[in-house]
């Protein structure tokens, strides 16, 4: 399921903490956003409708908790990510990176400590 920018930044309120309600979550966002509530309110409804929140009756209000696991949306994410501008490889990706940006001494050691990893299980 397609999950906006916006919407990927409450759904990472609801996946450090859940179920909050959507007041809740408005607190949260404040922190770190400008947005008002009702555009969190509108976030909170189109992740409903995408069904990757659910909602679940509390008194008066409603408590939100994800359906969508985190991990799930980060492999979706990033393999949409590796098929749009990469032809769904890994190292273009990696060399893209190494020239637009300096691996630092620790990226390279887990990069290639990944590679060992890779090749021995092969």
């Amino acid at each position: 399921m397609p999950i906006s920018e916006a919407e990927s930044v409450v759904m990472d309120v609801l996946w450090r903490e859940h179920p909050l309600s959507a007041e809740e979550v408005v607190a949260a966002l404040a922190k770190t956003t400008d947005w008002q509530e009702a555009t969190i309110k509108t976030l909170l409804n189109r992740l409903l409708k995408k069904r990757a929140i659910a909602a679940d009756r509390d008194g008066r209000r409603y408590l939100y908790r994800p359906l969508l696991k985190r991990e799930d949306y980060v492999h979706a994410a990033s393999s949409s990510l590796l098929d749009r501008l990469f032809d769904g490889r890994i190292a273009p990706l990696v060399a893209h990176f190494s020239e637009r940006r300096k691996l630092s001494r620790k990226d390279l050691d887990e990069l290639k400590r990944l590679i060992r990893e890779l090749d021995d299980g092969r």
